[in-house]
């Protein structure tokens, strides 16, 4: 899936605030401090058939849904978003709101909103109310409300883990990706037998890449296994084993992420360090071991990329496509192809 982008780069300082509200034309609008400061944003959209999700990187604004807004344009869509900054304002259900940095919540788009943030980069689902009437109840009672706990963080760790996979799904994944979602929401906000069973794949996926995400930062860690992770992600073994069992287990996953890092470190060698020195900060203190593990793993010597990264030989090349898409004018435009997807 390719998003359509919207960015105010290269638009004259004095008329990027306006060119943003353009984008925004009857959904939000956006109040600054000093408009002649230039308002350098960008916004990134992916129409996942039925539902939206958005990147949105923005200086220090007031975004506003006001009552005008709400019957200019009667978008009935629900929103989870979450920031690296705190959020705070208004919503129609829930009064005044005050959310901390990296912490998911829901507003209601049907109703007046007040959001009031520093410079930031924001992960916005939108979820049109007629297409997940099942989650109404849940968003109604969640509305407004820092969901900073355990169920929270999970939902945190797939917004962002669907941000990263968003333009690698192709159509045929969207009917099983909005299920996902559909379960998702509903074991995270409203825990039950039924919703956990319907919410167990991508769990499941999320739990996966919070143990990643731990791993990864840790991996210099000689401490770094199963005792490790349990504490961390807060999980007993027998989750974990089971969580990893198909990565072929614990201590092979451990390892393959740290040859994956080996290969980084070795391809972007600045520092023009020794193999060994790689290989030892990362938990590989027996060079012969370490040597024959990566080449296993990527048919390739350490030796190999150390010398493809000095001569400026690429071991791989990566293209990117961007397309853009004219026929929407702004985001209420795409809003209204989301639901209509």
């Amino acid at each position: 899936m390719t998003p359509t982008i919207f960015t105010t780069a290269g638009v004259p300082k004095a008329e990027q605030l306006d060119a943003w509200r353009g984008w925004f034309d009857s959904v939000f609008d956006v109040e600054v401090d000093d408009p002649r400061q230039g308002f350098a944003a960008t916004s990134q959209t992916w129409n996942l058939g039925g539902f939206g999700l958005s990147r949105v990187r923005a200086p220090k604004l007031r975004a506003l849904r006001t009552p005008s807004l709400v019957r200019r344009n009667p978008v009935d869509h629900w929103g989870l978003a979450i920031g690296h900054q705190r959020t705070f304002g208004e919503t129609g259900g829930q009064g005044s709101i005050d959310v901390p940095a990296n912490t998911p919540f829901v507003a209601s788009f049907g109703r007046p909103i007040v959001s009031l943030r520093e410079e930031d980069e924001r992960l916005q689902l939108y979820l049109p109310r007629d297409g997940f009437p099942e989650l109404s109840g849940v968003f109604e009672a969640a509305e407004g409300r820092p969901l900073s706990d355990a169920m929270g963080k999970l939902l945190a760790e797939f917004l962002a883990l669907l941000a990263r996979s968003a333009s690698d799904f192709s159509e045929t994944d969207l009917p099983g990706l909005r299920n996902a979602v559909r379960g998702m929401m509903l074991a995270c906000l409203a825990p039950s037998p039924d919703h956990d069973a319907l919410g167990a794949a991508p769990l499941a996926a999320t739990r996966k890449e919070a143990v990643r995400r731990i791993v990864d930062s840790n991996l210099h860690r000689s401490a770094l296994g199963p005792d490790f992770l349990c504490r961390e992600a807060a999980m007993s073994r027998s989750q974990l084993y089971r969580l990893l069992e198909s990565e072929g287990g614990v201590k092979n996953y451990i390892q393959r992420r740290r040859l994956k890092r080996c290969f980084t470190e070795l391809s972007n060698n600045a520092g023009f360090r020794s193999v060994a020195a790689i290989a030892e900060g990362l938990g590989f203190p027996d060079p012969s071991s370490f040597s024959r593990s990566f080449k296993k793993e990527f048919g390739l010597t350490p030796k190999d990329v150390m010398h493809a990264a000095l001569t400026g030989v690429p071991t791989k090349t990566f293209q990117g496509i961007v397309r853009h898409a004219p026929e929407l004018c702004s985001l209420r435009d795409l809003l209204g192809q989301i639901a209509r997807s």
